[in-house]
């Protein structure tokens, strides 16, 4: 797997963060899956991570794999300016960042609500999502 690949789940916080890579992903750089797509769970089992219950961010780049903010920053570091910048975060600590993520985490169904199944690909998705044919 060449393209970074961007797992994600069904909250609308999270959603809303696909249409943001797709958005400002000019370059086409990163591919999306949901964690409740066949390729989504071959991925999440592949990385030794729970395929029932998931709450986190993945983001695999060849055989790396970044979970929470680790995912968030390296996912930033893969798009334009001024969204590249957001990378200089890792200077943080990761408990740090990694409590903060979880926060947001554990309250984002209450804060932003959630969706029945993940975003579908629209015709101009093409190609993005593991699951479509370019």
């Amino acid at each position: 797997m060449s393209m970074p690949v961007l797992l994600a789940v069904v909250s609308k916080l999270c959603n809303a963060s696909v249409r943001f890579v797709i958005a400002h992903d000019t370059e086409r750089r990163i591919r999306l899956a949901s964690v409740q797509s066949p390729q989504g769970q071959a991925l999440l089992a592949w990385a030794g991570l729970s395929t029932e219950q998931f709450d986190s961010v993945v983001l695999i780049e060849g055989r790396r794999l970044s979970l929470r903010s680790d995912a968030f920053i390296r996912l930033m570091a893969q798009l334009p300016r001024p969204w590249r910048w957001l990378r200089l975060l890792h200077w943080v600590p990761r408990p740090l960042r990694d409590w903060s993520y979880s926060y947001i985490a554990r309250h984002r169904y209450r804060w932003f609500g959630r969706y029945d199944v993940c975003l579908l690909p629209s015709p101009d998705h093409r190609g993005r999502f593991l699951d479509d044919t370019p």
